[in-house]
């Protein structure tokens, strides 16, 4: 078991240099006229105006007449890039594979998930074994005909007789539970309703354990603070009204509360937490009816989760005097931290444990790649688990008596694969690879390390088209995240094949406020150190700048949430830095983030206005928002959706009508609003593909820049 933290947390072998249009577009628009009040704040005796404040009513009519007109504005100018259909029409085909999932046995089933290609939701199926005919299990595209309301999570009794699952519509935090008889698929009960951050842990059959908050008052749904979490015991055929309150609520207020039983059906584990970062853990014995929970650590300031539990014997991963983790066990009977023994003592890579057949699968981070070690339940290490190259692998969990289990292995040019591994033997063989129109072959991976403004090396990954000459005119893609512990590691991106194959750039570094070295690295990138991300983004750019990758003519920044928040201050910081931005789903109004949803719970990265003046002087001096000086900024294409209840879209509304004002140059800034879709999550395939389009359509003419495949029929 895990504890699960909502996170803020995107051809030839030669490649040809990109050719130039004659001369570069200009934003001959007309922006939307937008309204400002004479809002004003003051924190600390400093007065801070805020004139759009009225955007944050995101449910408003005149908000709404807001979004329609942006779009407008937007959409108009994306239909007017003349190679933005073949694009598209190039994404469909890259989409159009059959993506199948690794199997979980469940009863007398084994399930697995596939999409056809631009199916828009991926399907449920079953089969007896791998040798039977599947059928079809459950379908999310029958929800609603254009795929906006997605599957969230899944969770199965031992037995398999009962299936449980959470659906998101358009894209929001909350979610909605129904039960389902595996053997005639009816639905058992009633729909459970306003579920949110959470998952469903069954205790047996009789039920399930879940976590919510109140529901927001009307017409606050998506925008309201997220304040008490609560677990819940919902005891099937009862209504939800009738649900145990276990743990949590005021009583013991904590923002985010999981609770996760045992796979020996014993245990209740719970974790909670104030905040992204650092949690408690209590634990209950289910076998004695009047056990009380009890605490295991209460120590907010360290990580700590059960891993897997034997008779008495509990396993438990923690970073408690170990900042890159480690795997400690202790007994029901007096598990407070005094008696903790080390199992697998950390070491100078970041350590994330899993466990299945009877052993602990220890997944290391070494500079963002993964290495997998497989040990005995005492820490004896068994063997370094063989993986196809160097890249990400995950997914080495399973039950306690499997003999087998399926992890996928992918990298940035190294579609997501998945291999069976024989666990005594450890032996793997293919599984399931897809198949692409890409040759891998034709593309190279570098991985460089490049020292940031106080002379921190910082790795950066860099992937491109063999034989691309180093000219300065390459058009390049550097994305980054940079907060929350969040580690950015090689992976495959279907979409970003066509960047590629037209010559791009793809560049990720691994910056400050990630979890790439481990909680040092994490804490060298939050509150008043937050600064050191965005110097670790602006010297990957310079970095690429004068090795010759690129120029700022051809740089294009993007990242989403968290990363929202740090294109924003890039570009605010360095206007001169890109050429086009793509600020996504932000965190962009540092003074008031935490007001909204689940902000407050992300004060251990950010701290906030209310703290001191200090960290409220600290947070102004880099706010997005408020740091929209008249300025030559970079053709920007803000992305936000109308149900993002994460971030709420007022964070992108309020950047994008202050960008507009001071904006003194000739390139478009611009904000693209999805309609019923949220944070990312569960986006469906349709409209991934329109996103990626006109992102790339945007950057490759803002950059002057006809990519390869517009060329073919001139």
């Amino acid at each position: 078991m895990k504890k699960i933290i909502p996170a803020l947390l995107i051809g030839g072998v030669v490649a040809c240099s990109p050719q130039k249009q004659e001369e570069k577009p200009t934003a001959d628009l007309t922006y939307p006229s937008t309204m400002k009040v004479d809002t004003v704040d003051t924190y600390f005796g400093t007065e801070v105006p805020d004139p759009y404040r009225w955007l944050e009513d995101d449910l408003s009519e005149e908000t709404g007449n807001w979004v329609a007109d942006q779009n407008k504005v937007t959409f108009a100018y994306l239909n007017n890039i003349p190679f933005r259909d073949k694009l598209k029409s190039r994404l469909e085909t890259l989409f159009n594979y059959e993506r199948v999932s690794a199997p979980t046995k469940h009863g007398e089933w084994e399930y697995f998930y596939k999409n056809d290609g631009l199916q828009n939701q991926s399907v449920l199926y079953r089969r007896k074994d791998a040798d039977s005919e599947a059928e079809v299990f459950l379908d999310p595209n029958k929800f609603r005909e254009d795929g906006t309301i997605s599957l969230a999570s899944t969770s199965f009794t031992d037995d398999g007789s009962l299936f449980g699952y959470l659906i998101s519509v358009g894209g929001s935090d909350w979610r909605k539970a129904i039960v389902m008889n595996t053997e005639t698929k009816e639905i058992v009960e009633d729909t459970l309703q306003n579920i949110k951050f959470s998952g469903m842990s069954w205790r047996g059959n009789d039920g399930f354990y879940y976590s919510s908050y109140d529901k927001p008052k009307e017409g606050s749904e998506l925008s309201a603070k997220t304040q008490y979490h609560k677990l819940y015991y919902h005891k099937l055929g009862t209504p939800q009204s009738s649900d145990e309150l276990i743990f949590g609520g005021e009583a013991q207020p904590y923002r985010y509360i999981y609770g996760g039983v045992s796979e020996d059906n014993r245990y209740l584990a719970i974790g909670a937490a104030t905040s992204t970062s650092g949690n408690v853990l209590f634990i209950k014995d289910l076998n004695d009816p009047n056990s009380k929970i009890i605490p295991v650590d209460e120590n907010m300031e360290t990580e700590k989760s059960l891993l897997t539990t034997v008779g008495d014997k509990l396993y438990i991963q923690t970073n408690a005097d170990a900042p890159n983790n480690r795997v400690v066990s202790t007994t029901i009977d007096n598990p407070i931290t005094e008696t903790w023994v080390d199992v697998i003592p950390e070491s100078e890579n970041v350590l994330g444990a899993s466990t299945a057949g009877g052993y602990i699968f220890a997944n290391y981070l070494e500079d963002a790649k993964t290495a997998i070690k497989q040990y005995d339940m005492d820490g004896q290490l068994v063997r370094d688990v063989e993986l196809p190259g160097i890249g990400s692998a995950g997914g080495f969990g399973g039950k306690e008596d499997d003999k087998t289990l399926y992890y996928s292995f992918t990298s940035f040019t190294y579609p997501s694969t998945i291999f069976k591994y024989d666990i005594e033997s450890g032996k793997s063989e293919l599984y399931e690879q897809p198949e692409i129109d890409f040759n891998p072959e034709d593309y190279v991976t570098e991985q460089v390390f490049y020292k940031s403004k106080d002379g921190t090396e910082i790795p950066m990954f860099i992937t491109y088209k063999k034989g691309l000459e180093k000219n300065g005119k390459n058009p390049t893609y550097l994305y980054a995240y940079g907060g929350f512990n969040v580690s950015l590691r090689p992976s495959f991106s279907t979409s970003r094949i066509l960047w590629l194959e037209n010559g791009g750039i793809y560049a990720q570094p691994n910056i400050r406020g990630g979890g790439e070295y481990g909680e040092a690295w994490h804490i060298a990138g939050t509150k008043m150190q937050k600064q050191n991300v965005f110097d670790d983004f602006i010297a990957a750019g310079e970095y690429l700048i004068k090795e010759n990758y690129t120029t700022s003519d051809y740089l294009a920044i993007a990242g989403g949430s968290n990363g929202g928040l740090l294109v924003g201050a890039t570009m605010t910081q360095r206007p001169d830095l890109a050429r086009v931005a793509f600020p996504a789903v932000g965190v962009m109004d540092m003074l008031r983030y935490h007001k909204f949803t689940a902000g407050a719970g992300w004060a251990y990265d950010y701290g906030t206005s209310e703290d001191s003046k200090e960290m409220f002087d600290y947070l102004l001096n880099y706010s997005p928002v408020h740091n929209l000086d008249a300025a030559d900024y970079p053709a920007t294409m803000v992305t936000t959706a109308d149900h993002d209840d994460r971030v709420v879209p007022a964070h992108s509304f309020k950047f994008a009508a202050g960008l507009q004002e001071a904006h003194t140059g000739s390139t478009p800034v611009l904000i693209r609003i999805e309609t019923d879709a949220g944070h990312g999550a569960g986006t469906p395939i349709s409209k991934s593909i329109e996103q990626a389009a006109d992102a790339y359509a945007f950057a490759w003419y803002n950059m002057g820049v006809i990519p390869e495949i517009a060329k073919k029929d001139m």
